[in-house]
């Protein structure tokens, strides 16, 4: 597995490997609304992660600093 560089890219990965894993949540036509829902709610755990990350950089207690 390659280090990915951007949120797209690892966002790009889980819906490739999502779809992957489980083939069975693929409908006919292509769409999957249970990969779909997990993708979401991925994002929704980074963007807190994120904002968090940049709220600690800002008071100045992140890790590393």
């Amino acid at each position: 597995m390659g280090i990915t560089n951007t949120i797209a890219d690892l966002r790009q990965q889980i819906h490739d490997n999502l779809r992957k894993q489980h083939p069975e949540w693929v409908l006919p036509n292509g769409e999957s609304p249970m990969c779909d829902a997990y993708e979401a709610q991925l994002m929704g755990l980074l963007a807190l992660v994120s904002s968090s990350y940049y709220d600690d950089r800002r008071n100045g207690s992140a890790v590393g600093n």
